[in-house]
């Protein structure tokens, strides 16, 4: 297949384009590389430095490369940044993705993988979280993805544009060639690891009031790995639908 990865230039989109590339699959990246990083993109990949914000520059990439398929990692996601930036998050998370449907539309893809999160779902009623729970985002970063979920499933009904939404928890690891490079760096397992080597004085923990034993938050991490193979299956998934 030809994948149309957007945001490929990121932590989860580099691994994923890099797995794509491995199985065979012919990968074509879109980064503004805003966040992410032109030495995370694989040399056999083709590379578009553009703005999802300009409709006509996804349009045109899409049209001269002709996916399959689009996977969507694009996206602003720190939560403590959304509730002093709100309208960031809205308008590059829901905008800018906006831009992208339409282009979608007007090239005739119908298929579209995208990067969604357990944020939707804000403090759960019960563990483990499965689909039918309830979202509750309680902050704009969680408001927007869940409102692009909602976007997606009207697209499909109008459009036909058949969509899986991975929400997902928290990644860690790497692959072979890729991994964490966040700048500033503000995910734990990277920060840890900076203190190990002498590189930050020390790790800051939030939070005493949790219901854990010692109050402190714990966290659910998947692997990098299978993240990227759970995009990949995806593609195959003949039914639009979101999973956790």
């Amino acid at each position: 297949m030809r994948i149309f990865v957007v945001g490929g230039a990121g932590y989860i989109g580099s691994v994923c384009a890099e797995l794509l590339l491995n199985d065979g699959h012919e990968v074509a990246i879109f980064d503004n590389l805003s966040e992410g990083h032109r030495g995370a993109v694989d040399a056999r990949t083709h590379f578009i430095e553009g703005e999802l914000a300009e409709r006509q520059q996804i349009q045109t990439a899409l049209s001269s490369y002709r996916p399959d398929a689009v996977m969507h990692f694009a996206a602003n996601a720190l939560v403590g940044e959304s509730m002093q930036k709100p309208s960031k998050y809205f308008r590059n998370n829901i905008c800018n993705g906006l831009n992208l449907l339409d282009a979608m539309v007007a090239t005739g893809v119908r298929r579209i993988v995208f990067s969604s999160t357990c944020a939707i779902f804000g403090p759960p009623d019960r563990v483990p979280i499965d689909e039918t729970a309830q979202p509750r985002p309680i902050s704009p970063y969680g408001e927007s993805k869940l409102a692009f979920e909602k976007i997606l499933r009207w697209y499909d009904e109008i459009h036909g544009l058949k969509f899986v939404c991975l929400r997902y928890f928290n990644a860690s690891g790497a692959s072979e060639n890729f991994g964490e490079d966040h700048r500033p760096e503000t995910h734990l397992i990277p920060t840890v690891l900076q203190v190990a080597l002498g590189e930050r004085p020390n790790v800051e923990i939030y939070g005493t009031d949790y219901d854990t034993p010692d109050g402190t938050c714990i966290r659910d991490y998947i692997h990098i790995l299978d993240l990227a193979n759970a995009h990949i299956l995806a593609l195959g998934e003949a039914a639009s639908g979101c999973y956790n």
